[in-house]
């Protein structure tokens, strides 16, 4: 009697560790369910399915969800306060002040079909201030003279570099293109060195990519409609990739060369967010590196962006800014802690066209139909 009552009292002792009492989850935590396709295949459903998906999927979900509360913030939304203007009480004019949106990537995605997304938002002036590496402008330029290609990752560097092929991943890029390149920048280069000497015009970056922007007169570019519809674009690094090549070669040519000064751009990019005034601010970031941390160090500026939302693959233990997340951004008052935020960790070849779908061209086709 003793033994079975030991039994018992050991069952009951195992019983109250693997079966502890759960707390209520219910009306506290989504639901994790996918989509079931029993309905049919419906998109729109899909993408919304993607929160209660778990894992990346849902922190794709709660991206969607913070890029359509960007999209939705206006002025309207805050309560007048007495330091306000007559002006900035007035209804319409709280109506009209819009959220914001910084949008920075690096130059893989240009290279990519994602171009012609950034393309799509730019074009239609869905952005506000856009931030990217290098690569990020000229490739938008050369594949308006030449194609990129679709290659593979394990083609051999060797074999690639006797053919004058180089890889982007698993995409191929012809030499050829930046011998075009080469060909038709030089003279835009001399025209504004040009300028630069005798009506004494002082070239920031940004300056030199919207004017490369206007030259290009194509609208399958980025860059061309960035400079159609006044959107700046900043890249501090602008050196860094093959348009470094062409002024290394311009100004050899040229002797000394364009001057491009990069203080007036951190002042012009700064103030980007520092007269943002009574807009709130939200940060969309694809991949690291320098756009991202150009974004984030001009709105720490203004005490922190209100909206976050960060697309990468990179991870935050070797403490690189590039893997870092959001809440670290925090601690440097880049974000604000009451910022809504959220990281993807994805390839944003997958995630940021669903983003975009499901928020800036979905709210851009309600407003067609609306129009109607």
């Amino acid at each position: 009697m003793g033994e079975a009552l030991k039994e018992q009292q050991l069952l009951e002792s195992i019983r109250s560790v693997v079966l502890k009492q759960s707390e209520n989850l219910e009306d506290k935590c989504t639901k994790i369910e996918g989509y079931n396709f029993n309905n049919g295949v419906n998109y729109q459903q899909l993408l919304k399915s993607l929160s209660s998906t778990g894992f990346q999927a849902s922190n794709l979900g709660d991206a969607i969800q913070v890029v359509n509360q960007m999209l939705d913030w206006k002025l309207s939304d805050e309560c007048p306060t007495e330091d306000c203007s007559e002006t900035e009480k007035d209804p319409a004019y709280r109506e009209s002040v819009k959220c914001k949106i910084f949008l920075g990537f690096t130059s893989n995605l240009v290279s990519s079909g994602i171009r012609d997304i950034i393309r799509y938002l730019v074009q239609h002036s869905m952005v506000d201030v856009v931030v990217t590496t290098a690569g990020g402008v000229e490739e938008d330029l050369i594949k308006c003279l030449a194609p990129t290609y679709r290659g593979d990752f394990s083609l051999s560097g060797a074999v690639l570099r006797s053919k004058g092929l180089n890889r982007i991943g698993n995409l191929l890029v012809p030499n050829d293109n930046y011998c075009k390149f080469e060909d038709w920048i030089m003279n835009i280069f001399d025209q504004m060195m040009e300028e630069q000497n005798t009506k004494k015009i002082l070239w920031t970056p940004s300056k030199v990519i919207s004017r490369l922007g206007k030259e290009i007169n194509d609208e399958s570019s980025y860059l061309y409609w960035a400079n159609k519809n006044n959107i700046p674009v900043y890249c501090p690094g602008l050196t860094d990739g093959s348009l470094g090549d062409m002024l290394y070669i311009h100004s050899i040519r040229k002797d000394p060369g364009l001057v491009v000064d990069v203080v007036q751009d951190i002042r012009s990019m700064n103030s980007e967010a520092v007269h943002a005034g009574l807009r709130k601010t939200g940060i969309i970031v694809l991949g690291g590196g320098l756009p991202k941390h150009h974004i984030c160090n001009a709105n720490m500026m203004r005490n922190g962006a209100d909206f976050a939302v960060f697309i990468n693959t990179a991870q935050e233990f070797d403490g690189s800014d590039s893997g870092a997340c959001p809440d670290e951004a925090v601690s440097w008052g880049k974000i604000r802690g009451s910022a809504k935020t959220v990281k993807v960790h994805c390839d944003a070849t997958i995630a940021f066209p669903l983003l975009v779908a499901e928020t800036f061209a979905t709210k851009a086709s309600k407003s067609a139909d609306n129009k109607l």
